[in-house]
């Protein structure tokens, strides 16, 4: 072994990461600001929508014909998909190998059931709820964001209804009170879970022996073997 820091010696695996909540708990906020760390890469998803004049293609959504869309399905290349109002919304595959080749973990911005499909595609996926502070705040986010008539808020909150239900399937959950505080936390959780030794490949773990071994010499060293 060399003599460089342990940190140097043990190389962290890449993960995807799930987050997920009900409308109005701020999972987009929380992933966009996550992008910030280097190792981070925020999953795209694809539509069949049509490009509003303010988004930007491969910035805001992946923009693909349906056909185009239906032949990834039928490939197998979504790791989770779903129709909404008519349109197709999917995670392509290729997002996550990508984020691999980089030494990046993909974030994922997905509802319940996208993660539940993530989950049972992708075996290291971690997955993250994340909550509001209080039931009043989902509604006031969801009407100050000015963007939906009543009929879609309800939909939303209809949908939200169900989506809590399901926060006991989830590896990790979040209140998101302060953005800032549920950023962190959901950091120190990447942060953990690169430690985990199940993560690690065969390499990482020799190397970890290898290094507690060393340290486990020096000791010795200067009190002597174990009686």
């Amino acid at each position: 072994m060399n003599d460089a820091g342990p940190e140097a010696r043990l190389r962290e695996p890449t993960f995807p990461v799930v987050l997920a909540g009900p409308s109005g708990s701020g999972k987009t906020t929380v992933g966009r600001a996550l992008e910030r760390l280097d190792d981070v890469r925020f999953s795209v998803s694809a539509t069949t929508r049509p490009r509003r004049t303010e988004e930007e293609e491969g910035v805001d959504y992946r923009f693909l014909a349906r056909e185009v869309f239906e032949d990834l399905v039928e490939q197998g290349e979504l790791l989770e998909w779903a129709e909404v109002h008519g349109h197709l919304y999917g995670t392509p595959r290729s997002n996550l190998d990508a984020a691999r080749r980089a030494g990046r973990h993909l974030l994922l911005d997905i509802d319940v059931q996208g993660a539940r499909s993530v989950r049972e595609k992708v075996s290291d996926v971690v997955t993250i709820f994340l909550l509001p502070p209080d039931g009043r705040r989902i509604v006031r986010r969801l009407r100050g964001r000015g963007t939906e008539g009543a009929a879609e808020i309800r939909r939303r909150l209809e949908a939200a209804r169900e989506e809590l239900g399901a926060v006991a399937e989830f590896d990790y959950v979040i209140v998101n009170d302060v953005l800032e505080r549920a950023v962190e936390e959901v950091e120190a959780i990447l942060r953990a879970e690169e430690r985990r030794i199940e993560r690690m490949g065969a390499r990482v773990q020799e190397e970890a022996a290898e290094l507690a071994e060393e340290i486990r010499r020096a000791v010795e060293a200067e009190i002597g073997p174990a009686p």
